[in-house]
């Protein structure tokens, strides 16, 4: 079901912006504010782009979220403000949750805005370390970034 919901914003938000840029290059009076002189197919272009953005839409969330696992020796005592410095520091807040698990979600509302409100990292604590689940970009930047904290100590 999340991949679901992933997959209608991500479209929401590729029409929203391929709008925008359509009613600017129209009000730039770089294109004709006609549909069927900007487009060689007219009215039936519309719905073959949205077809094209719901097909990108479907894949991307397999490619843009995903788990990464990070060896992290120690007993949770000593760990878990690794964790928590590591996650402060890019710019992440400790969610209070109930199921076990621990979550971060983006500290601005700018932040999680841009990213659909998607930003929540879950983290799970495994016998060798975390499994840390979330957007792909941000999941490697912070498995790097634990993976540093751990080697350097700090």
């Amino acid at each position: 079901m999340k991949y679901v919901v992933r997959a209608l914003k991500y479209f929401v938000q590729l029409m929203v912006i391929l709008s925008l840029i359509i009613t600017i290059l129209i009000v730039a009076k770089v294109v004709d504010s006609d549909i069927s002189k900007i487009f060689v197919n007219g009215y039936d272009s519309l719905w073959q782009i949205a077809l094209m953005m719901l097909a990108f839409a479907a894949i991307y969330p397999s490619f843009g979220y995903g788990r990464r696992r990070v060896v992290v020796p120690g007993a949770d005592e000593e760990v878990m403000p690794v964790l928590d410095r590591v996650m402060n520091a890019h710019r992440y807040e400790r969610e209070q949750r109930t199921d076990g698990r621990i979550c971060y979600r983006k500290s601005s509302v700018a932040d999680r805005i841009l990213r659909l409100w998607e930003d929540r990292i879950s983290v799970e604590r495994l016998a060798t370390g975390f499994e840390l689940e979330g957007y792909n970009r941000d999941v490697v930047r912070l498995v790097n970034a634990i993976r540093d904290a751990v080697q350097t100590g700090i």
